[in-house]
Formats: structure tokens, C-alpha cells, sequence
């Protein structure tokens, strides 16, 4: 069994190896232009997705807004980077926390309900900005879009490089956040909530504090995914932050597995592939989400990851499992050395 802290040590040395190789790859011309775009919105996509997942998933408060929280985190990022001059990381920082502020003002009043006022509420939320951000031309600039985003680059062998590998750094943060909390006495306390509210109740647990906390962390999570998507692409429109986009979310974490995060990741990359293969038949495809939602739910309400008993993958247990077979191996060929 290898330590705690080693196996760590060695799960964010994997990581980090991995963001690297795919920079060098961008920058190499190995993986184009096309690709790393469909890689990125894949990223955030998941990103996005999870902060969902946890609201929706975890803590079984269905939510239909989350398109919503994207776009009040891409275009807090875009204003804070076009009209301060502010540099890009502390804009990303400063639209996430803006949809975290949004997400605790609209759950403040609407967890304190039981049933599904949750969903209506941000449903209607996420049509509300999208119509604000159409009306509001000298900052968003109305249903032409804003245009002339500061892109996030870096010179990387000498070139310049749209960092999607950003992008796969910050799901990685989310992703093990998201892993702490859910294995902590607060993690707990949520889950609980998902499984039975009046018991959870009953046991002490301040489920409207928690309920608040984990929408509070889902819209940051949101508003984290839209952030990055304003200066990886340098345009934003009102027309992309819709109903359906918030439905696309929702359908990966159903498809991946209600309070599951490898399947959430797995749906998410996914998804936006099969999006882009069925481009062709354009506004056609939009039919093949719904289609999915459908079928999951009636023949594998669980998700992909239900299939194999809804567990979790871990790259500690990867790495333990492969150091505890080792010892078995080298025991065989010992024993196999003394019959010879």
C-alpha cells in the first residue's frame, strides 16, 4: 500500500505531465486548430457540467439555469478584461465569483421550498439574462454579440498558443474539489439531503445552510466554465447561453450518472463529439440530445457509470493497485526461480 501523501504526490505529477504533452502537442501541429477547439469546449462543457451535477446530482435539487450562470461568468470576464484592462486570470476569478454572488441571491429565497420550485426558478433565471444581455448593447453588445475578447495565449516553443491546456487544469482543480467535498463530513451532509430530506433533518443536519452552500458552489463552478469560454474564443452572443444549452448540461450528467463525476466527464467529452460529428445535419441534431435524454432514462436511468455499479475511478487506487500487484509478481518468479 503506498502512502497517502506519495500517492498524491504521484496523481499530480500525472496530471501535470499530461497538461504539458498537450500544449506541446498544440504547439507542434500535431493536434490542429480544429481540435483544440473541440477539446476546449469539451472542457468546459464537463466543467459546467459538474457544477451541475453537484446541485442536481449530489444534492437531488433539480436545477434547469445553468446556461444562466455561464453567461453572467463569460461576460462579467469579457467586461472586466475590454472596459478595466483587468488581466485575464483575476477576470476568470472575478466572473465565477459573479455567478457564485447570483447563485446564493436566487437560492436564498427559493431552497427553502421542497418540490420543484428550484427548477422553475432557474429556468426562468437563465431566460432572464439572456434577455438582459440582449438589451443591454453598450455592454454585451445585444443579439450582435460581443466581439474583440482579449484571447488567452502563451508562446510555447516559440509560438504563440490558444492554452486550451488551461482549460483541463482547471477541470482537474474542479474535479478534485469536487472529490475533497463530496468524501468530507460536508459531502456527507449533502448526499444525505439527496437520499431523505426529512431524516437528514431529523439527524441535526441544517439542510437549508447545506442546500445554499452547494447551489452557491454549483453556480461558481458554472459561472468558472463560462469564464473561460469568453477569452479562448473572443466572442460572445446571448444566442449561446439559451434553454438548450442548459438542457445539453443536463442531459450529460443524466447520461453519465446522477451524482457520478467520471461519468459526468466521460458524457461531457463525449457529447461534444458526437455534436460535432452530426454537424452535417444541422439544425437536425438538435433532436439526437433529447433523443439520448429519452433512452437513458428508460432503459439505464443510472447513467454509463451505472453499469459499472456507479463507482467512481481513482487514480490512487489505479497506482495502489498496480504497487500492491508488483509484490505478487515478484513473489511468483521467486518461487518459479526456487522449483528451478
Amino acid at each position: 500500500m503506498v502512502s497517502k501523501k506519495k500517492t498524491t504526490v504521484v496523481s499530480g505529477f500525472v496530471v501535470a505531465i499530461v497538461l504539458l504533452l498537450l500544449n506541446v502537442l498544440v504547439a507542434l501541429r500535431i493536434i490542429d486548430e480544429y481540435t483544440s477547439q473541440v477539446l476546449t469546449i469539451a472542457g468546459i462543457n464537463v466543467i459546467i457540467a459538474l457544477g451541475l451535477n453537484l446541485i442536481s446530482g449530489f444534492t437531488g435539487q433539480l436545477a434547469l439555469g445553468h446556461a444562466g450562470f455561464m453567461a453572467v461568468g463569460a461576460y462579467t470576464t469579457a467586461a472586466l478584461m475590454m472596459k478595466l484592462n483587468i488581466h485575464v486570470f483575476p477576470a476568470i476569478i472575478g466572473g465565477a465569483l459573479m455567478a457564485a454572488i447570483f447563485g446564493f441571491l436566487i437560492g436564498l429565497p427559493t431552497l427553502r421550498l421542497r418540490g420543484d420550485y428550484l427548477a422553475i426558478v432557474t429556468l426562468g433565471f437563465g431566460e432572464i439574462i439572456r434577455v438582459v444581455m440582449i438589451n443591454l448593447p453598450d455592454l454585451t453588445g445585444g443579439p450582435a454579440g460581443l466581439k474583440g475578447i482579449p484571447t488567452y495565449t502563451t508562446n510555447f516553443f516559440w509560438r504563440p498558443v490558444v492554452s486550451f491546456a488551461l482549460v483541463y487544469f482547471v477541470l482537474a482543480f474542479v474535479v478534485v474539489l469536487l472529490s475533497n467535498l463530496l468524501r468530507s463530513s460536508h459531502g456527507k451532509a449533502i448526499i444525505s439531503i439527496r437520499e431523505d430530506e426529512i431524516a437528514a433533518n431529523a439527524m441535526g443536519i441544517n439542510v437549508f445552510y447545506y442546500k445554499i452552500f452547494s447551489f452557491t458552489v454549483s453556480a461558481f463552478i458554472g459561472g468558472l466554465g463560462g469564464a473561460l469560454y469568453a477569452p479562448f474564443f473572443g466572442y460572445l452572443s446571448p444566442n449561446m447561453f439559451n434553454f438548450q444549452k442548459s438542457v445539453e448540461f443536463l442531459i450529460i450528467v443524466v447520461l453519465g450518472g446522477m451524482g457520478n463525476l467520471t461519468g459526468t466527464v466521460l458524457a461531457g467529452i463525449g457529447l461534444t463529439y458526437l455534436q460535432e460529428v452530426l454537424r452535417f445535419l444541422k439544425d437536425y441534431r438538435l433532436v439526437i440530445y433529447p433523443l439520448i435524454l429519452i433512452v437513458v432514462m428508460i432503459f439505464q436511468p443510472s447513467g454509463i457509470m451505472g453499469l459499472f455499479g456507479n463507482r467512481e475511478f481513482s487514480l490512487a487506487t489505479l497506482i495502489n493497485k498496480l504497487n500492491s500487484e508488483r509484490p505478487t509478481q515478484e513473489k511468483s518468479s521467486d518461487k518459479a526461480g526456487e522449483v528451478q
